[in-house]
């Protein structure tokens, strides 16, 4: 069956840096595209980044964009999402999510696979 588990959550100082990843297995990895998304308390799940299935194209929501890095190792079936100049807008719990075919890279129902989500908080 398909899994994804992601590690590399916790607590950073805004500033700070993490470095997440999601390990795949029950599929050919290198077949998808995949993303990752984030839910903060209280507010729906968002877009956050998408790579495509080589890994030579990816795209980033705005809040996001110029600081955290999306990219893949189809050899190791892991992909990560390096955060860089972490705020406390940041904090959510962050999904990794395999792209169905089609559909939109920034819309939920486009994903079908999930894993559990790991917590990145950012204090102040």
């Amino acid at each position: 069956q398909v899994q994804l588990v992601t590690s590399g959550g916790g607590l950073v100082q805004a500033g700070g840096s993490l470095r997440l990843s999601c390990v795949v297995s029950g599929y050919s990895f290198n077949n998808y595209a995949v993303g990752w998304f984030r839910q903060a308390p209280g507010k729906e799940r968002e877009f956050v980044a998408v790579i495509s299935r080589s890994g030579g194209t990816t795209d980033y929501a705005d809040s996001v964009k110029d600081r955290f890095t999306i990219s893949r190792d189809n050899a190791k079936n892991t992909m990560y999402l390096q955060m860089s100049s972490l705020k406390p807008e940041d904090t959510a719990v962050y999904y990794c999510a395999r792209k169905l075919y089609g559909g939109s890279d920034y819309s939920e129902p486009s994903y079908g696979s999930w894993g559990q989500g790991t917590q990145v908080t950012v204090s102040s």
